[in-house]
C-alpha cells in the first residue's frame, strides 16, 4: 500500500532527570528535507537522526522536534556570571538614586540581600541543565523514542495513503470510462465530419469526382484519426494503475506517467472535432488535474 509524505508522529522518553518528548512533522517535497528544530539535540548525534529520519521517512519535507519537561527532583543551575552582573547594574541603578543611599552597614546588607532575592527570580538565572538532557548515557532511551516517532509517523502515513490510493485510482477508473465514452461517439463524429463536408460542397455547387472525394475524405479523416490516442491513453491508464499498486515509493514515477496521459488527452481534444467529444475531453482533463493534485503527495 502507498503512503502519502504528510504524517505526524510523537513518542515520549522518561529519563531520570524528567521527560523527553519527540515531535515530527512531514509533508510533501521532492527530496528528504529533514531540520533539526531543537538545542537539546548533541551535535554529535545529529547525523545519527537526520539517518535515522532519512531511512524511514525516504522523502519529503521534515520536521524534527524535542522538548523538555523537568522531573520535579530534577537539580537546578544557576549561572553565576549572569547573576553577578544583573547585581552590578542593578546596584548602581540603586546606589545613583538619593532616596535609596543606605544609612548604614546593616541597612546595606539588607537591600543587598532583597536587591539578590529579587535577581534569583529571574528565569534566566536558573539553568535547567537544558544542555546535559541528552548524553551517552542515556541515548539508548532517547534513540528509542525517535524510532517510535518514525514509526507512528509511517503509521499516519499509511493511513492517509489508503485515502490517497482510493481517491486516485477511482479517477483514473474514471478516465477509462471517460474514454469509453469517446469510443461511442466515435462513429457519430466520422459521420458529422463527412456531412458536414457534403454540406460545403452542396453550397459550393459544384461536382466531385466520387473517388477523388473518397481518397480526400479518407487522407482528412486519417488526420482527424484519434484511434492511437485512445490506445496510449489505455496504456498510460494501465501503467499507472499497476505502479501504483506495486511499487512501494511510485510518487515520482506516477508524474511522469501523468504527463503522458495529459499529452493523449490534449491530443484527443485537438483533433476531435467534435462538440461532445470535446466536452468529455474537459472532464478527463478535469479528473487528471485532481490526479496530479494528489499525487504529488504519494511517497
Amino acid at each position: 500500500m502507498i503512503k502519502s509524505m504528510t504524517g505526524y508522529g510523537k513518542a515520549e522518553a522518561v529519563l531520570d532527570t524528567g521527560k523527553l518528548t519527540v515531535e515530527i512533522k512531514t509533508l510533501n517535497g521532492k527530496n528528504s528535507d529533514a531540520n533539526i528544530k531543537t538545542q537539546l539535540l548533541p551535535k554529535d548525534k545529529e547525523l545519527a537522526v537526520r539517518q535515522m529520519i532519512s531511512e524511514s521517512l525516504v522523502r519529503g519535507s521534515i520536521d524534527f522536534f524535542m522538548t523538555w519537561e523537568p522531573g520535579a527532583g530534577a537539580a537546578k543551575r544557576v549561572n553565576p556570571d549572569l547573576v553577578k552582573e544583573y547585581f552590578s547594574q542593578m546596584k548602581e541603578i540603586r546606589n545613583s538614586l538619593t532616596s535609596y543611599r543606605a544609612s548604614n552597614f546593616g541597612d546595606q546588607a539588607r537591600m543587598d540581600n532583597e536587591l539578590l532575592n529579587s535577581i534569583m527570580r529571574f528565569p534566566d538565572v536558573m539553568d535547567n541543565s537544558r544542555q546535559d538532557v541528552v548524553t551517552e548515557e542515556n541515548w539508548p532511551v532517547v534513540e528509542g523514542a525517535i524510532r517510535a516517532a518514525l514509526e507512528a509517523v509511517n503509521e499516519y502515513r499509511t493511513k492517509e495513503g489508503k485515502a490517497l490510493y482510493e481517491d486516485v485510482t477511482s479517477r483514473v477508473k474514471g478516465i477509462l470510462a471517460l474514454e469509453d465514452e469517446v469510443d461511442s461517439l466515435e462513429s457519430e463524429r466520422l459521420a458529422s465530419v463527412r456531412e458536414r463536408l457534403m454540406k460545403n460542397l452542396d453550397e459550393l455547387e459544384r461536382k466531385v469526382d466520387p473517388s477523388r472525394f473518397e481518397q480526400e475524405m479518407i487522407f482528412y479523416l486519417e488526420k482527424l484519426d484519434i484511434n492511437e490516442e485512445k490506445v496510449r491513453l489505455r496504456q498510460h491508464c494501465g501503467y499507472f494503475l499497476d505502479t501504483i499498486a506495486s511499487e512501494p515509493y511510485p510518487g515520482k514515477k506516477l508524474g511522469f506517467i501523468i504527463q503522458e496521459m495529459g499529452r493523449e488527452i490534449n491530443t484527443t481534444g485537438s483533433k476531435a472535432n467534435h462538440a461532445g467529444i470535446q466536452k468529455i475531453v474537459v472532464r478527463m482533463k478535469d479528473e487528471l488535474e485532481k490526479v496530479r493534485e494528489q499525487s504529488m503527495n504519494i511517497l
